[in-house]
């Protein structure tokens, strides 16, 4: 949003310097981007052209003599048509930076006469496009004096970074009216349009419209014998500071408007337009030419004003080329209307056009505004083009009903800290125009019609907030914690970034995937339920929340595989949906490797076979994984328990569940089913798990974090193997328990390392080998010491599965 100081002063009654405002302007949230103080201009002067000879080298350039009131007259070498003696305009010296044509002045050389600066024209000084001849100012013009004071072309030009929700700020009276709350000057108030009305406004308005709320109101007048030329120079200048290009008068009036009420208003050549307007739906297929010279076709979600002869302007947005005043119009339809934003916003956006009124009725115009809109207007056309108004025609505007917030004055301090009396709260609303009653701690406030951003308490104490000084509250430290190096994160969050640590170590590449997947796969990994489904999916393979890490990370495999890496290992720490309750936000680690990318090493056998790697990957893999997350997060590894089988999209042979105790289930890990790949369109050997990391539970409170000493047994570490006979069915995974259960402070670990079958061990039989670490606590174990430890593990392992040690 840009405005120039001169303009805003207009409505401000200030003593404040542009500095001051500037500050102010960003202490009350209309944050400061820019400020042009118009510097560029200060060394120009006004000068006088004293003789003006032909050039003996040159017939169409003439060698001045020019006063500019400083010294001795100075040679300048110029090719204007209207170069003569007599003529005052507008002169800049040698190294003077020339906006219009991008260039610094030096003494120049011209067919053999020196120049000592150059006279201007408008189109050199950016004042206008006029480019036929120099500045020429009338006789009393002060010579010597600067230009740009004298033609107002110092005037600062200031822009805000306005935020989306201050459409009252999209004016320079708003912006006005937020300085003069904040204490920086007094707003000024102009007394209402006052003008002779003659007849009615023939044309009449239909609001042939579905939903009302798609043009809640309109207002149309038609003015007579209008004399369409240029702009006052003065309405010009501040087009020209902001950006705009003076068109015609009746079109820089509605620009005008926009900006300085923020009241965005069309006018139509009365005499182009055929029948009455009509504003409804645009059908599909329709196209209308608009006012940039460009053809948009339209459909039903475009609302559009029609006449007898079709499309006259996309509503709100931008009018149509045929009904466009000109230098021909006499007589002009002033048009105020009310949108709704949310239809603008997908209109503009749809069609690809931004507009100054797209601007502003996609964020919200005051809707009391409108008529009273019509009338400045109308005033504005009186008084620059002539004519005589007809009285207008307002149809479907129904009021601005206020809403009514009801505001406890200690909400201030608590969102915001700030010790704001009750009295000063009231004071600032009342200015910013809001209407409170009531006494008390707990008031009634209605909000303006100009403010649609209001809806609840925390917004009337974000207004209290900036007026009073957001540079009023003061810095305070962050809360200490109870005891030095206390712990900040949450059990979880040390248990996310230790998982990735942990499979960052183990060789896998961190994966990113969308937290979207299609509905199909979905279902694939138990989820697709209907409250799980997006409601405005950014694809339409992206309509479902993931119900699991392995779809995205199994195609991301699969797409690394056909880009010819086929050795992958990736892995994710994210959130997976059960249902759309919070509860049903898992915190998951899940990982896959495919090809031979194991922990041993990915590549062709005889490349690392030393190491054990270059073999395809399979469920130990997938396992190996699993169990370093849940030992990296603390959980005690005794307690783990491994059950065979998995989710239904998991191999049912090469699958396993990870438990603590009988209920909690911490994860699954193995090869996947067959018909899971192929629903996928994956391919190759793949085995993967996923690690409930918001499934563990929290870790014992220790009196002190400090670790206990390290106690290291000084006696040797002794092995012993067994091999026992057990049903098929029985798990070797009870073997390890019932083995390590014998004595646990003896045993220290238990491995299997040989499953055997065959006839000799009988029918639905087979043999497992382990082997058995003991370490020795207190002293050197004898022969009677193992024998005794040998029989409490055979009858343990006996009593649990039912073994018997193999002879």
């Amino acid at each position: 949003m840009k405005f120039t100081l001169s303009w805003l002063k207009d409505h401000l009654e200030t003593d404040a310097t542009l500095d001051e405002i500037c500050k102010r302007l960003t202490e009350i949230g209309l944050e400061v981007e820019d400020v042009d103080d118009k510097a560029a201009f200060k060394p120009f002067v006004i000068a006088k052209i004293l003789t003006a000879e032909k050039h003996p080298q040159a017939d169409r350039l003439k060698v001045l003599s020019v006063d500019t009131g400083k010294g001795a007259p100075v040679q300048v070498v110029c090719g204007a048509p209207n170069a003569r003696a007599g003529l005052i305009g507008a002169f800049a010296a040698p190294g003077t930076y020339v906006p219009g044509i991008d260039v610094t002045l030096a003494v120049g050389n011209i067919r053999g006469v020196e120049s000592h600066g150059m006279m201007c024209s408008e189109k050199e000084l950016q004042i206008s496009d006029s480019h036929d001849g120099i500045i020429d100012l009338p006789e009393d013009a002060p010579v010597g004096q600067s230009y740009a004071a004298y033609a107002h072309l110092d005037d600062p030009m200031i822009e805000i970074n306005l935020t989306p929700n201050r459409p009252d700020c999209t004016s320079i009276y708003g912006i006005a009216r937020d300085l003069a709350a904040s204490g920086l000057g007094t707003l000024k108030t102009r007394p209402a349009p006052s003008f002779a009305v003659e007849g009615e406004t023939p044309v009449k308005v239909t609001l042939d419209l579905d939903d009302e709320k798609l043009c809640p109101g309109f207002a149309l007048r038609l003015v007579r014998g209008v004399k369409n030329g240029p702009s006052p120079k003065w309405m010009q200048q501040r087009l020209l500071a902001i950006g705009l290009r003076p068109i015609n008068a009746l079109v820089d009036i509605t620009n005008y408007m926009t900006f300085d009420q923020g009241r965005p208003m069309h006018v139509f050549d009365a005499a182009k337009v055929k029948g009455n307007l009509t504003v409804r739906r645009a059908k599909d297929g329709e196209t209308v030419l608009a006012l940039d010279q460009r053809e948009y076709k339209l459909g039903p979600n475009n609302v559009v004003i029609t006449d007898a002869d079709g499309i006259e302007s996309i509503g709100g947005i931008m009018g149509g080329e045929h009904s466009g005043c000109d230098e021909n119009t006499t007589d002009v339809l002033i048009e105020s209307a009310l949108w709704d934003p949310m239809n603008i916003a997908k209109s503009g956006r749809g069609l690809g056009i931004i507009t100054d009124a797209r601007y502003r009725f996609e964020r919200g115009v005051d809707p009391q505004y409108m008529v009273p809109g019509i009338e400045r207007t109308t005033e504005l056309v009186l008084e620059l083009c002539g004519g005589t108004a007809a009285k207008a025609d307002v149809v479907g505007y129904k009021g601005y009903e206020p809403k009514i917030v009801d505001f406890p004055f200690s909400e201030v301090k608590r969102l915001t800290g700030l010790e704001v009396s009750t009295e000063e709260s009231v004071a600032i609303l009342t200015r910013l125009g809001f209407k409170v009653s009531g006494s008390g701690e707990r008031v009634s406030v209605s909000v303006p019609s100009w403010r649609p951003d209001v809806d609840g308490k925390a917004d009337l104490v974000e207004e209290v907030m900036r007026i009073h000084g957001v540079d009023n509250i003061k810095p305070a430290p962050l809360e200490s914690h109870a005891a030095v190096n206390g712990r900040i994160l949450t059990t979880l969050q040390i248990r996310t970034r230790t998982a990735k640590r942990a499979l960052a170590s183990r060789g896998m590449l961190e994966a990113v995937n969308w937290s979207f997947i299609s509905e199909d796969q979905a279902k694939l990994f138990g989820g697709g339920s209907p409250a799980l489904k997006l409601a405005n999916p950014i694809a339409a393979d992206m309509s479902d929340m993931r119900p699991s890490l392995l779809p995205g990370l199994l195609t991301a495999a699969q797409r690394n595989a056909d880009k010819g890496y086929g050795d992958v290992a990736i892995f994710e720490v994210s959130g997976t949906y059960e249902n759309d309750r919070p509860e049903g936000q898992r915190r998951v680690a899940g990982g896959v490797r495919r090809g031979t990318a194991s922990l041993a090493g990915a590549g062709r056998m005889w490349l690392n076979a030393g190491k054990g790697g270059g073999k395809p990957v399979d469920v130990f893999d997938a396992k190996a994984d699993a169990l370093a997350v849940i030992e990296a997060c603390g959980l005690p590894m005794g307690n783990i328990q491994i059950e065979q089988g998995g989710p239904e999209w998991y191999h049912p042979g090469r699958s396993g569940t990870i438990k603590m105790g009988p209920k909690v289930i911490l994860g699954y890990f193995g090869e996947f089913h067959p018909l899971t790949l192929e629903a996928l369109d994956v391919s190759g050997a793949l085995s993967g798990f996923e690690v409930y990391i918001d499934a563990m539970p929290e870790p014992k409170k220790k009196a002190t974090r400090t670790k206990p000493a390290l106690e290291l047994s000084p006696f040797q570490a002794v092995k012993r193997d067994f091999a026992f006979v057990v049903d098929k069915s029985v798990e070797a995974g009870a073997i390890i328990k019932a083995a390590t259960g014998a004595d646990r402070k003896l045993v220290t670990g238990v491995n299997v390392f040989d499953i055997f079958e065959g006839p000799s061990l009988g029918d639905g039989k087979k043999s497992v080998a382990i082997e058995v670490q003991i370490q020795p606590v207190e002293r050197t174990l004898t022969d009677e010491d193992f024998e005794a430890l040998t029989q409490k593990i055979v009858a343990s392992v006996t009593k649990f599965t039912g073994g018997v040690l193999r002879a």
